[in-house]
């Protein structure tokens, strides 16, 4: 009888599969093996597509004379530092006792791809290969995973777009690099007086570059506009608590669709606001009464669990960690089998987990932190209607549910650094969210008129904190420019003072202890952090900040769960982008404004999200059957020819120049002020 023989992505898995297998195994250079397995692994990727310049060696000097460059065949070749494994790995894969090949790479498209291209090169032939799909690397899933392995042909599809995938970067990096800096390298080179420039292209990377470049420039644009509020401040009874109330001119008022307002609740001029003021105060002293007050309930529903661009978010914001650093973090956390696997879209569980989560649970009872909340959860058994909730729905996964804590590997916890820690108390609290009710705010509105004017406030307190025992009350948001009361215009109320503003009713006359103009300023958008441009990323260039709209529209997202990271990373390096380790906030550097130029001017549409978005959903179409590798191929082909056709057309050197002396004058000025002494702003201030 043949033996099976178990392929994983790294040598670490290996171990663990080894172990879940319980094989007796003695260690070989490169493998594992016992009387009924052999257990090998790759070391990431082992095989790499091979340079242009492996077609044929005039391919090595760059030319636009070779553009664009279309292989009818493309060629692949071992990446030297990983020869020695590759032919370990090779060999196992075609040694005569192994029958059946188990393919445990990473449970995606890459993972998919690391071994497809293994098995071509190697000319594996006449094997069993059964593909082990898994979402952590506990034992019981390991065990799941091959009991119910599939045959490796039914990834047929995945494997096709992993390989269209890559022959798309490939292409597009290729042929528009060598493109735009045959074109234009000199220009930027000379303009910033350095030896030579490349201009270095890709398909996620120049678009994400561009939404960096907009987002800077909006700002840089944005000319502020002050505009001025008045506001009463109001006695809620004798010798009580007061509270403010924001003037608007609203269907009644003497202002209403003035053209002396900035908006509804404010002037452009202080001296119209200041006349407001003098024609209420008079006379002495001022009273207001009650037009209307209203209360109500409002729920806040417990966030849907993470995937990995909302955990990439939340540590940016939290901890001021960087993508990547997020995924290597949440991605050791799944090695020791503490998290499920992180390079997920989705942010909800499947119905086969849902109905097993009571093991997951069990098992964070190790996990001292959440055992009060365990033993609530536990009481209530509120557990076992979590099939029936917006937690748990197939449609909405593809190849991972959402990141949980597996409920094992507790002892591993102890030997990760501190933020790995944090890491994974956030996944934690964030996972027993959802066992809670919705966090309950009461809400008052009210509406009082002076002479005829109306003032507007709301206030809210939080009445039942429900899932917010586990995830922690948030605090008192920071105060917006435009409202001066938190973002959602309202003020957060104590429950003493709430109950004294819940006895006032409609029609009593309150005193006015003052009214006040306060000057307020448009503010610019805010620019990208690391963890919010993974986010529009994943939503097409839109930073949405509702997460159920972000639910709505999700897989239509530049990149992967697994690539972004890594492209910001890129940038970085490339010194097209900035990233201030502090805060995390990204920022241009002149180079990347001057490649966003080149390309504004040449190949625009890399710069547009929904376009870069629409080949990612094409490689999802290829990889679930819809459409075929050569169709994808047809448009691709042809999108290379006719960019590069009209890029040899310009000519447009000089209105280039004008370009980048805007952006210069900028970059100097900036410098300028950080290097004035104390007191003066810097850029990003």
């Amino acid at each position: 009888m043949g033996k099976a023989l178990y392929i994983a992505e790294k040598p670490s898995v290996a171990q663990e599969f080894a172990k879940a297998l319980h094989l007796k195994t003695r260690r070989n250079d490169g493998y594992l093996e016992s009387a009924e397995a052999v257990v090998t692994w790759c070391v990431g990727h082992l095989i790499t597509m091979s340079y242009p310049e492996a077609y044929d060696e005039k391919y090595k000097r760059w030319s636009l004379a070779t553009l664009p460059f279309l292989p009818e065949e493309f060629r692949y070749e071992v990446i030297p530092s990983a020869a020695k494994q590759y032919r370990i790995v090779a060999g196992l894969l075609n040694r005569e006792d192994v029958e059946v090949i188990y393919v445990c790479t990473d449970s995606g498209r890459e993972g998919e791809y690391i071994y497809r291209l293994v098995e071509q090169m190697a000319q594996v032939k006449g094997k069993i290969r059964k593909r082990v799909w898994i979402d952590s690397q506990t034992e019981e899933e390991i065990l799941r995973g091959i009991r119910e392995a599939k045959d490796l042909s039914e990834y047929d599809d995945l494997s096709a777009s992993a390989y269209l995938r890559a022959k798309e970067d490939y292409l597009m990096g290729i042929n528009f690099s060598r493109l735009l800096t045959l074109k234009y390298g000199d220009s930027i080179s000379r303009y910033l007086n350095t030896k030579y420039s490349v201009v270095s292209v890709g398909r996620v990377m120049t678009c994400v570059l561009g939404m960096v470049v907009r987002r800077e420039r909006e700002i840089r644009d944005f000319k502020e506009t002050p505009f001025y509020r008045v506001v009463s401040t109001i006695r809620a009874k004798e010798g009580g608590q007061t509270f403010e109330g924001e003037w608007r001119a609203v269907k009644g008022s003497r202002y209403f669709e003035s053209f002396d307002l900035y908006k509804e609740n404010g002037f452009k001029e202080e001296a119209k606001a200041r006349e407001l003021v003098d024609f209420l105060q008079d006379p002495s002293p001022v009273s207001c009464k009650i037009l209307s007050i209203e209360k109500k309930k409002e729920k806040k529903n417990p966030p849907l669990l993470f995937n990995l661009a909302e955990l990439q978010n939340e540590c940016s914001k939290r901890f001021k960690i960087s993508p990547d650093e997020t995924l290597r973090i949440v991605q050791e956390l799944y090695e020791k089998k503490l998290v499920t696997y992180p390079r997920t879209d989705a942010r909800v569980l499947s119905t086969a987990v849902a109905k097993e989560i009571s093991k997951n649970l069990n098992g964070l009872m190790k996990y001292t932190p959440a055992v009060p909340w365990l033993n609530d959860i536990a009481s209530r058994q509120s557990y076992k209607g979590l099939a029936k909730t917006r937690y748990v729905n197939d449609s909405q996964i593809t190849d991972h549910y959402a990141i949980i804590p597996t409920g094992q590997g507790m002892s591993a916890l102890n030997s990760v650094a501190h933020t790995a820690k944090s890491v994974y108390d956030i996944i934690v609290r964030r996972f027993l969210s959802i066992f809670y009710s919705p966090a309950i705010y009461q809400k008052v509105a009210i509406v009082t008129e002076i002479k005829g004017e109306q003032f507007f406030s709301s206030f809210k307190v939080l009445a039942e904190a429900g899932y917010l025992e586990v995830a922690g009350v948030p605090g008192q948001k920071k105060e917006s420019s435009e409202s001066g009361e938190n973002e959602e215009g309202e003020g957060t109320a104590g429950e003493e003072f709430f109950e004294t503003v819940k006895s006032l009713k409609k029609g009593m006359v309150l005193s006015v202890e003052s009214l006040d103009v306060k000057e307020g300023k448009t503010s610019p958008p805010k620019r990208y952090n690391s963890g919010s441009l993974i986010l529009a990323m994943e939503n097409a260039g839109q930073l949405i900040e509702d997460e159920e709209l972000r639910s709505q529209i999700k897989g239509s997202g530049i990149g992967t769960s697994a690539t972004r990271g890594e492209i910001l990373k890129k940038l970085f390096n490339n010194k097209y982008l900035d990233l201030n380790k502090k805060t995390q906030i990204v920022t241009p550097t002149l180079l990347g404004e001057m490649i966003y130029d080149v390309v504004d001017h040449s190949i625009r549409s890399l710069l547009n999200p929904e376009l870069t978005a629409s080949w990612e959903k094409g490689l999802t179409y290829v990889a679930e059957g819809e459409i075929t590798s050569d169709e994808y191929m047809v448009k691709l082909e042809n999108f290379i020819r006719t960019r590069t056709s009209g890029v040899l057309g310009l000519n447009n050197q000089y209105e280039l120049r004008s370009c980048y002396d805007k952006a210069a004058s900028y970059y100097k000025k900036s410098k300028s002020k950080k290097q004035k002494p104390k007191g003066g702003n810097g850029a990003e201030q």
